[in-house]
């Protein structure tokens, strides 16, 4: 699901950022609206929706370098709109950020990146010239895929911040899976909903360059795509996503939408095959075991999982407490490492904290 809040700077100017999380429940009229009913496209649909108030384009990797130490990597790009309608030039109501991050046992490297739409700085190309391409600045998720395939299956991503940078080749080796019930995932009882699909089975390969000097780096790769315009509900302030690779080759994508109360849990079981399970809400459970100081939070960075239905019992640990994403609007995103029934890699985030 990720990082959805960011998109509080759809209203800079406005106030936006002193609304906190809760402004991705906040009602704006005229915007387009999830349908349940909709058939999600491809590859139409990995290119940009106007109409629709919120859309990222989401990677998260985990690696292992030559070196042998663990890696975590992030490339996103949002876009939004400040209000409902078209526009050329600078009249576009289009607003685009970019996240990076580079993250390691010990550091995590953050870079942001602010564009206006109409004016070519970033985007979202699908065309036959180029079958998917996103970029903000010299950013970019480009799509090297062969002729005949879906855009996705072959991606080259690059990203450069301030003291870190990557080129990395990212290679499917399964299909698109549609989250919730065919693509239509709801997050709250009151039934907030977005279009949500995700590539969850990419190998990648490349380089990572960090102060230290280049690292050759392989691992997989999880890309998130994801659309609406009002994903939570008034009173819900803030989630922990969790998108989990296990050795058995099987996969899970689970979040708890927080309210004050008992929350709203939900996410999908992916088979190795990638055949998509969606899980009743609820019958995901999520404890934090245990907390760090991060920023000045206090935000968990030990948690145990439990899928009763899948015979699931496993303990995630941050690679590295201290993944804390300083940008426009902060939150905690990094790898973890995960242990007990299903062994495996995966990534975490945690907003509203």
């Amino acid at each position: 699901m990720n990082v959805k809040a960011l998109f509080l700077w759809l209203g800079l100017g406005s106030g936006a950022f002193a609304q906190g999380f809760a402004d991705m429940g906040a009602t704006v009229p005229g915007f387009a609206l999830p349908d349940p009913d909709r058939v999600l496209e491809f590859p139409a649909d990995h290119a940009a929706h106007p109409g629709f108030r919120i859309e990222w384009w989401y990677l998260t990797a985990n690696l292992t370098g030559a070196d042998g130490v663990d890696y975590g990597v992030q490339w996103t790009l949002f876009r939004g709109q400040t209000a409902p309608g078209t526009g050329t030039g600078w009249q576009s109501p289009e607003v685009w950020m970019g996240h990076a991050a580079v993250t390691t046992p010990t550091d995590h490297h953050v870079a942001e990146r602010l564009a206006r739409g109409g004016v070519g700085q970033a985007g979202v190309a699908l065309d036959q010239g180029a079958p998917f391409h996103a970029w903000i600045d010299d950013w970019q998720m480009l799509s090297t895929a062969l002729p005949g395939t879906d855009p996705l299956d072959r991606v080259r991503l690059t990203a450069t911040g301030n003291d870190f940078g990557y080129a990395l080749d990212l290679v499917a080796q399964g299909p698109l899976v549609l989250q919730g019930d065919a693509g239509y995932s709801v997050k709250s009882a009151g039934g907030q909903a977005s279009h949500y699909y995700s590539q969850p089975f990419y190998r990648v390969e490349g380089q990572l360059d960090l102060p230290e000097g280049p690292v050759a780096v392989t691992g997989t790769a999880w890309a998130d795509r994801e659309w609406s315009s009002q994903p939570l509900a008034a009173d819900q302030t803030g989630w922990d996503w969790f998108s989990l690779s296990f050795d058995t080759g099987e996969k899970l994508m689970g979040f708890v939408l927080r309210d004050g109360g008992a929350g709203f849990a939900s996410g999908t079981w992916i088979a190795a095959d990638g055949t998509p399970a969606p899980l009743p809400p609820g019958a995901l459970v999520a404890d934090a075991l245990d907390r760090a100081t991060v920023a000045g939070r206090e935000v968990p960075v030990v948690w145990r999982l439990r899928l009763p239905e899948r015979g699931l019992d496993v303990q995630l640990d941050a690679l590295n407490p201290k993944s804390w994403m300083a940008t426009s609007v902060p939150y905690w995103e990094g790898p973890v490492m995960v242990t007990g029934s299903h062994p495996g890699r995966g990534y975490l985030e945690m907003t509203g904290y």
